[in-house]
């Protein structure tokens, strides 16, 4: 069986690229940890060095992002689609309401995840026009009164991002960054492999859990427990902490958001080059995350997405809903990677256009 020692250029929205050195390394320590005789595979959640690299990931991360004291930071399981039912389980009373920006699929599934609990209002939606864009700060109809006001940061399906932080005056905001967390600085008090999810929680928030919730879905019971109620996602965590580390190591958040931006414009300044590509995006609403751009026709896109693979350059076909094409440069993903891509557009409109 032939086996497949090159990498190529992953566009995948998700699970997505990790840093090469990341990865090596794991390699590297798959079978034994350096000082420890055993896999992380094998090692006991409750083990010394077990703590090390919980404790270091959430260090590393506090330095990181400049998550101050009075946050929770809490390592949890079920993606955001579990967080899509534990917010308003903990955060939302009984008889309250909260405010929703629906900006895609994911904000969809979080108001209908929250109307199972309590009451939720549509803050703004830009659905009517195929979630093209991210409203404006004036479009907002927020209630003072809510629990909280919810948004998703980076929409991954259409291609969208916040480039701003929406003002909600002094009510608590929630915010789904599954998508572009760490891709450039944030302010808490406003990246790992599949199976770990970062809750980062106000200690007063935390304090609104009901104790008549089940158990594992209530956010104190997980920070009282510092994330070990029960076994954590070991192996996501330990490559997180190295992702952390990574990131720490080349320059933090700016840096890394200047990578990010570099790669998205040399990009999109291809896919308006001609006209021969169209981003699905408003320009100001464009995600620097995940490019969507359509083709003239849906057999080119098809055509487009087998060449490019056939090319080194998988993962580039559009979500099933939406269709198209859809190029995902994540942190890790190499400046490299963008620059084939935009050479592969050049050839392809040659021949085709």
């Amino acid at each position: 069986m032939a086996t497949t020692t090159s990498r190529i250029f992953n566009f995948a929205a998700g699970p997505a690229v990790l840093p090469l050195e990341v990865l090596e390394q794991v390699q590297r320590d798959l079978i034994s940890l350096p000082g420890v005789g055993m896999s992380i595979l094998e090692i006991s959640h409750r083990s010394k060095p077990f703590d090390e690299i919980i404790q270091g990931a959430e260090a590393d991360m506090r330095t990181l992002a400049g998550i101050p004291d009075g946050y929770q930071v809490m390592f949890l399981q079920g993606g955001a689609s579990l967080q899509f039912s534990m917010v308003p389980m903990n955060l939302l009373p009984a008889g309250g309401s909260a405010d929703y920006v629906v900006t895609g699929v994911w904000s969809q599934k979080a108001v209908k995840e929250a109307k199972r609990v309590a009451g939720v209002k549509i803050a703004a939606t830009t659905e009517a026009e195929s979630f093209k864009r991210i409203p404006k700060q004036h479009e907002l109809q927020l209630d003072p009164n809510a629990a909280y006001v919810h948004y998703t940061t980076n929409n991954t399906i259409y291609g969208t991002e916040w480039h701003y932080r929406p003002d909600v005056g002094t009510v608590p905001l929630v915010a789904d960054m599954s998508s572009d967390i760490f891709s450039r600085p944030f302010e808490a008090s406003a990246l790992a492999p599949a199976g770990v999810t970062l809750a980062i929680v106000r200690d007063d928030m935390v304090k609104r859990t009901p104790t008549t919730l089940p158990t594992m879905l209530q956010y104190s019971v997980h920070a009282e427990n510092k994330s070990l109620y029960n076994t954590p996602p070991v192996f996501p965590i330990y490559v997180m902490r190295l992702v952390l580390a990574w990131l720490l190591k080349n320059g933090g958040l700016a840096a890394i958001e200047k990578k990010n931006i570099k790669k998205a414009e040399t990009i999109y300044k291809e896919i308006d080059r001609t006209g021969f590509y169209r981003g699905h995006a408003d320009k100001d609403s464009r995600s620097r995350m995940n490019i969507t751009f359509r083709l003239p026709n849906e057999d080119l896109e098809k055509t487009f997405a087998k060449e490019a693979t056939a090319a080194g350059m998988d993962g580039l076909k559009g979500h099933r809903s939406v269709g198209g094409l859809r190029a995902s440069v994540y942190n890790a993903f190499p400046q490299e990677g963008a620059d084939a891509l935009v050479q592969f557009m050049q050839e392809f409109e040659k021949k085709n256009g």
